[in-house]
């Protein structure tokens, strides 16, 4: 069972990095950046 990810700041940096980590990982993500 795949977790989902709820991301704030995911446009860049470590937001960003921990994003495409999960989704490598197969987990769902849900992304928000400015």
């Amino acid at each position: 069972m795949s977790k989902v990810w709820f991301i704030t700041g995911a446009g860049r940096g470590i937001g960003a990095e921990i994003a495409h980590a999960a989704l490598a990982a197969g987990d769902r993500v849900v992304a928000a950046g400015r």
